[in-house]
């Protein structure tokens, strides 16, 4: 292999490294800032240890260029109209390159979303398993009072529905209660005892946004049945009203992923 086929190579390996590493920093910037949630585990860190194979390309190519003194020109001198024939072709080219960018970040959104959506499926599937196999232990949360017996009781009840299934991770019980005279939502299924007995109840208040406090009022007020989940940056919450005819409970189901697990 010729001397000048070596650099025709080795230009081609080196700019076609940093196109790669160029859209390399664009996706992870992309899924650190926007959060997105795309990959499983083991894609993932593939995905950020191909830096090092791109690196690598790069250096190897640039040795390559020093190596055998890439100073040539020769295709300068050329007709005119085969120049501007280039520089039209090399418009064209960065057009397209730039606007690859919104292009990926589309693909990258829609995955994040398909994701979220299949993760909102797969922990849906999850609360229905639950309350459909355990409903004589969940009928307890209907008998709710803010007493040592109770509290024992329902930790124990949701410690069994954590362990009950290896797919379930986080479950709690909303309950409402007043504190300070204040209607209130307290989290029922972490709450354990101490040597002092009982936590206040201020302690255990359920800490939500606005808009998650006015979906609680809707199912609690008005027997909505619709349920509510909320995705951001791994971190997965799902709402799942319970009722009877004078009492009401919201299963409150989370979850925490590193990763996405679209094409799992």
């Amino acid at each position: 292999m010729n001397k000048d086929r070596l650099i025709k190579i080795s230009n081609i390996i080196g700019l076609v490294s940093i196109i790669l590493l160029v859209y390399w920093v664009f996706v992870f910037i992309c899924i650190t800032v926007f959060g997105l949630k795309i990959f499983k585990e083991n894609i993932t860190e593939s995905f950020y240890l191909s830096i090092i194979g791109i690196l690598a390309l790069m250096f190897g190519a640039l040795m390559i260029n020093i190596m055998f003194n890439l100073t040539k020109i020769s295709e300068y001198i050329s007709q005119k109209t085969d120049s501007i024939s280039s520089v039209k072709r090399r418009k064209f080219q960065g057009l397209i390159f730039i606007l690859s960018f919104p292009l990926i970040f589309g693909f990258l959104y829609m995955g994040d979303f398909m994701s979220s959506k299949k993760k909102e499926k797969f922990i849906l599937k999850a609360t229905n398993y639950i309350v459909q196999t355990y409903e004589d232990k969940i009928k307890f949360f209907f008998e709710y009072e803010y007493t040592e017996e109770f509290i024992t009781k329902s930790n124990d009840i949701i410690d069994f529905l954590e362990k009950s299934d290896e797919s379930i991770q986080g479950v709690s019980v909303i309950v409402r209660d007043s504190v300070q005279g204040e209607e209130v939502y307290l989290l029922i299924g972490n709450i354990y005892l101490n040597n002092k007995g009982l936590d206040k109840k201020i302690n255990h208040i359920f800490k939500c946004s606005n808009a998650e406090k006015d979906y609680l009022n809707s199912v609690f007020n008005n027997k909505s049945t619709f349920h509510r989940f909320d995705s951001n940056d791994g971190n997965y919450e799902l709402y799942y009203p319970y009722h009877t005819a004078d009492r009401t409970i919201v299963f409150y189901y989370t979850e925490f992923q590193r990763y996405g697990k679209y094409g799992s």
